[in-house]
């Protein structure tokens, strides 16, 4: 029975939940393989990072696939290949695990973008873009807390701890693949019709052609744009840094502190990071403004200070400490996402497409190695060591942000008066009305 048309948002945002369910469900897996097994830590740290070349694609085909296949499809196909990439997980050997890591990282990028146009698209025109928006980024924030805690669960209490959390998110997958079966496709059919033209106008070599380019210029404006290169991209990387760091590279160092709860503890502080990066992320809309980047300045300063944390709880093997920096990089986890979608969003503000947002997404994944380079560097220096340099190249780009803070800034942007519809919401204040897109309200 098709889902009633108030509530039929609501399988799309659980398969965009379940998606990320499934790339965070490594987090506690890997303390038991930690344990259980002889792979190395290097080895445990590529198999988490692996996911990022899966993701990239995913996310740079999400959109183009989700316009040329229809939301449904593309969605629906994704979650098939996420559960397919679970149960190969449950697999005992290392081959398999990098093959599943893999999948699921394309599966998640496709879902992430297709799901939420889909969520967005079926919320329906009477629900305001920022609840839509709102939606989309709770669904996905809850499934990578869901997923690294549902995980440390199942694997510290249930027998099979390498092989029932997979399957349990495999399971997942089909019930959501069931609960999205009566939704309808949302793609626009005009976005077909505007395509045909474009193509039309290339043969007859009218103004609308772009010879050799498969993407429109306006669609990568943003990445081209001075104000990317030196105020978002020197940011990007701290994005989902912070937030491994907090859940990846920390817990293990005080795994001998919490005996028989490894698991547990891996899947604790992941969610917890993730949670509060989805409180902090609002806050980024209220420190935004139009004319700096005083939000990106903030948050950056934010995972610096979590990671000085970091590198004394790893000094002192402080469970609380670790606790503590994960409040801290989750919250600069929260806030660089944040802020740096608001600039991108200026950016483009005039563009069609979610190319350039795509592109953002891709650089910030770039986070996801650095487990993996500290721990190959690990045999050359103590982890607090490695911490306060990653601290240390934090400031080099703090200072070149800082520098570019309030140069290149997008011509002719800024801020408009609230509409009466947006003062309902806003308070009234004396300062002008910062530039807030509605995603990230």
């Amino acid at each position: 029975m098709p889902p009633s048309r108030t509530a039929r948002w609501l399988p799309a945002a659980a398969a965009v939940a379940v998606a990320a369910w499934g790339a965070n469900q490594f987090t506690a897996l890997a303390t038991v393989y930690r344990a259980r097994t002889d792979w190395s830590a290097l080895s445990l740290a590529a198999m988490f990072s692996v996911y990022l070349v899966g993701l990239v694609p995913g996310l740079l085909l999400g959109g183009p696939a989700a316009d040329r296949y229809g939301r449904r499809r593309t969605v629906r196909g994704a979650l098939g290949l996420s559960a397919a990439a679970s149960v190969v997980l449950a697999l005992p050997d290392e081959p398999s695990v990098y093959a599943a890591r893999l999948a699921t990282g394309f599966a998640a990028g496709l879902v992430f973008l297709a799901g939420t146009a889909w969520l967005r698209e079926l919320s329906g025109p009477a629900v305001p873009p920022e609840r839509a928006a709102r939606r989309a980024m709770y669904a996905t924030g809850t499934g990578f807390a869901a997923g690294a805690l549902a995980s440390g669960v199942l694997a510290e209490w249930l027998p099979g701890p390498t092989v029932l959390p997979a399957l349990a998110h495999a399971l997942g997958c089909l019930l959501v693949l069931r609960a999205t079966r009566g939704l309808p496709e949302t793609k626009p059919e005009a976005r077909a019709g505007v395509r045909a033209g474009v193509r039309a106008g290339a043969k007859a070599g009218g103004p609308e052609s772009t010879p050799g380019r498969g993407t429109p210029p306006h669609r990568t404006a943003a990445v081209r744009h001075p104000r990317f290169r030196y105020v978002v991209l020197p940011a990007s990387p701290a994005v989902l840094g912070a937030a491994t760091v907090a859940y990846v590279v920390l817990p293990p160092l005080v795994a001998d502190r919490v005996p028989g709860y490894a698991p547990l503890f891996s899947g604790l502080v992941a969610a917890l990071t993730l949670a509060t990066g989805v409180v902090a992320q609002p806050f980024a809309a209220r420190l935004d403004d139009a004319d700096s980047a005083r939000a990106t300045l903030t948050a950056m300063a934010t995972v610096i200070a979590g990671l000085l944390l970091g590198a004394v709880a790893a000094a002192h093997d402080s469970v609380g400490l670790v606790v503590a920096a994960a409040v801290v990089l989750g919250t600069g986890y929260g806030l660089t996402l944040g802020a740096g979608l608001h600039e991108v969003e200026r950016l483009t503000r005039h563009a069609s497409g979610p190319t350039s947002a795509s592109l953002y997404q891709s650089t910030t994944s770039s986070g996801f190695l650095t487990p993996l380079l500290l721990a190959g560097t690990a045999g050359h220096a103590s982890y607090p060591a490695l911490l306060a340099g990653m601290a240390a190249v934090g400031l080099l780009c703090l200072a070149v942000t800082a520098a570019h803070s309030r140069r290149h800034l997008p011509a002719g942007e800024h801020p408009e008066p609230p509409t009466r519809e947006d003062a309902s919401v806003q308070s009234v204040a004396s300062t002008p009305p910062r530039s807030r897109p509605p995603w990230a309200e």
